[in-house]
């Protein structure tokens, strides 16, 4: 049996682990929870997935998703 592993990758270097798997471009929250498009606020700290990797070991896979920081016009775009 396989054990798998999720782990957000900030910006500053920063991981969290998390119990649930997220996909490609997908836009969520500060823990890395899935957000509902339009956000209720452009005052939310909002990241979107921009790169997932996987790596295996001895029955273990770590799957990362490494976030960027969503600001701006963007930002404001998604709240609309």
């Amino acid at each position: 049996m396989t054990a798998a592993t999720y782990k957000l990758k900030y910006p500053e270097g920063d991981e969290l682990e998390i119990e649930h798997s997220l996909n490609f471009n997908q836009i969520v929250d500060l823990n890395g929870n899935p957000l509902r498009l339009p956000i209720s606020s452009p005052q939310m700290i909002v990241y979107r997935i921009y790169k997932v990797s996987t790596a295996e070991e001895r029955k273990q896979i770590t799957k990362y998703y490494y976030l960027e920081l969503i600001v701006g016009q963007e930002l404001l775009g998604l709240a609309r």
